[in-house]
């Protein structure tokens, strides 16, 4: 995700949505409905001396994902960034698995120099995971060294849930500084075992040249894992020049195992004397496959992109209370029954482009043509981020995501902070039930990577005919050693601790550009 410029916050939004939820006092923030899945850190050990300069997070896990086998809705498999470094990547990624659905047992991927048998590279950041129906776990990391040139994309297998991973292979291994690979994320087919997609983006920055591309690419499994087509790039953003996909993520409609790739799509006006990258378009896009990602379609424009920097309301013009959230990344998701596409962001559109809520898009006619955005968290004045979505067999709609509905006037020393959980019937948004699934926390806690970083994304799957499955990070208060930890549970889409007013359906006018660095953090 790209690191972005501060704004100024407009006044906070009108009222309160009517909210009728159990424990919505900052008081129960003890309560925990979650359970914790990374009490230890299998890299403490680790020799990181050579790794780069910058500040390491010892037993700080970050931007977690999840995954949970069709097969056995016991079996569930999470992965997160361990001992996140301040300027980059972390030390290496975790997996964490159950096979009861209930206690995790962690174990290192081997993406890293500090896994044992990893990939020879210092760093690893954004893990993802996804399980084929044959209960085959497909997982996907970003590699690179903070010394010199090298990164790439990795994948590695497991068999047996997450115990133990295999067949680690390179997808790309780039040397040179022009080409920098990033948002990786890995799907399993669901309909035919043994076959997953990866994808990313990858940028071709070459100032001397005056190029800047940035193509989504695409490495395919076949035969479980044990070999990946060599990478390439199938959505071709040269048509724009000065552009590129970020957030690639892939969803199978399991009907007619048609493939949806959605994305970021940025385009900027450079002025290559000062090295400014202004951005003249930011929309998210879609394109599809019919034919298990051989070719592809053109894009689909899906909606702009109005996300606008994450700041702590009470000082937004402070770099050091700045925060690193979900903006620029969508997250997609389908109905199995329909093939009805959910897209979940962050956008400015209910505020006027003062702050970011979590909007809601649909489409019904196969990416075709799509909704205006909703606005999905309840209450409108409170900053929302980092939305995740899933869709249950029975077309039940779940989405996460954090909020600062707690905090108050003139508090300029924490930021409160609790992750929700939203559920809804297909097409019937008005009937929607929240849950808080978290602590209260203090944002200000985690780790500072260009902004307090809890991740770019956060995980959430169905797990089940009738439940899902976030996995989630909190911060600890006071615990510069153990600043974040992972946490997952399992929540019926049934309805649950109260209801929600009907979800607002007329956006504001969209929010004006803001004024990006280009240069991707990862």
């Amino acid at each position: 995700m790209r690191t972005r410029t501060r704004a100024s916050l407009v006044a906070a939004a009108a009222a309160f949505l009517l909210v009728a939820t159990a424990g919505t006092s900052a008081a129960s923030s003890d309560s925990q409905p979650a359970h914790l899945v990374s009490p230890t850190d299998p890299y403490a050990a680790c020799d990181i001396s050579g790794d780069g300069t910058g500040t390491n997070y010892l037993s700080a896990e970050d931007e977690p994902y999840v995954t949970a086998s069709p097969r056995d809705p016991h079996n569930a498999v999470g992965i997160f960034q361990q001992d996140r470094w301040s300027n980059g990547g972390a030390r290496g990624l975790t997996a964490t698995y159950t096979h009861d659905g209930r206690h995790f047992t962690e174990t290192p991927l081997p993406f890293s120099h500090c896994a044992p048998g990893g990939l020879n590279y210092q760093r690893a950041s954004d893990g993802w995971v996804s399980t084929g129906p044959d209960g085959t776990v497909y997982a996907s990391g970003l590699v690179f060294d903070a010394t010199d040139a090298r990164n790439g994309v990795a994948a590695s297998t497991s068999y047996d849930g997450g115990r133990t991973w295999k067949h680690t292979t390179p997808l790309i291994d780039d040397t040179q500084a022009q080409f920098s690979d990033d948002k990786n994320a890995v799907t399993a087919d669901p309909v035919h075992p043994g076959v997953a997609y990866q994808v990313w983006d990858r940028i071709d920055e070459d100032d001397s040249a005056k190029v800047y591309d940035g193509p989504a690419y695409i490495s395919i499994t076949r035969d479980g894992g044990r070999h990946w087509t060599k990478a390439r790039p199938f959505v071709d953003t040269s048509v724009v020049p000065h552009s590129q996909t970020i957030g690639n993520v892939i969803v199978v409609d399991p009907r007619t195992d048609t493939l949806y790739d959605v994305f970021d799509w940025q385009t900027y006006d450079i002025d290559y004397s000062t090295g400014t990258f202004t951005p003249t378009d930011l929309h998210f896009a879609v394109v599809k496959s019919t034919d298990q990602g051989r070719t592809w379609s053109k894009p689909v424009t899906i909606a702009k992109d109005t996300s606008v920097p994450e700041v702590d309301p009470n000082a937004p013009t402070d770099a050091t209370k700045s925060l690193r959230a979900g903006g620029d990344l969508p997250n997609i998701a389908i109905d199995p029954r329909t093939g009805e596409l959910y897209v979940a962001c962050e956008g400015s559109d209910f505020s006027g482009g003062g702050y970011d809520s979590v909007e809601l898009i649909h489409s019904t006619d196969g990416g075709r043509t799509w909704s205006a955005p909703k606005r999905v968290n309840s209450v409108a004045s409170a900053p929302a981020f980092t939305p995740s979505i899933s869709v249950d067999a029975r077309g039940t709609v779940a989405i996460t995501y954090y909020d600062l509905r707690y905090l108050t006037a003139g508090n300029t020393t924490t930021l409160p902070t609790a992750a929700w959980l939203v559920t809804f019937p297909s097409g019937a948004d008005n009937r929607a039930t929240e849950r808080r699934i978290s602590r209260v926390f203090d944002w200000l806690q985690a780790p500072y990577a260009g902004g307090h970083f809890l991740g770019d994304y956060e995980g959430l799957t169905t797990d089940g005919r009738s439940a899902v499955r976030p996995l989630f990070v909190e911060t600890n208060a006071n615990a510069p050693q153990d600043s974040t930890d992972a946490y997952s549970g399992l929540f019926s889409t049934g309805r649950g601790d109260g209801a929600v007013a009907a979800v607002a359906a007329t956006p504001r006018a969209t929010a004006a550009l803001k004024a990006r660095p280009h240069r991707l953090v990862r």
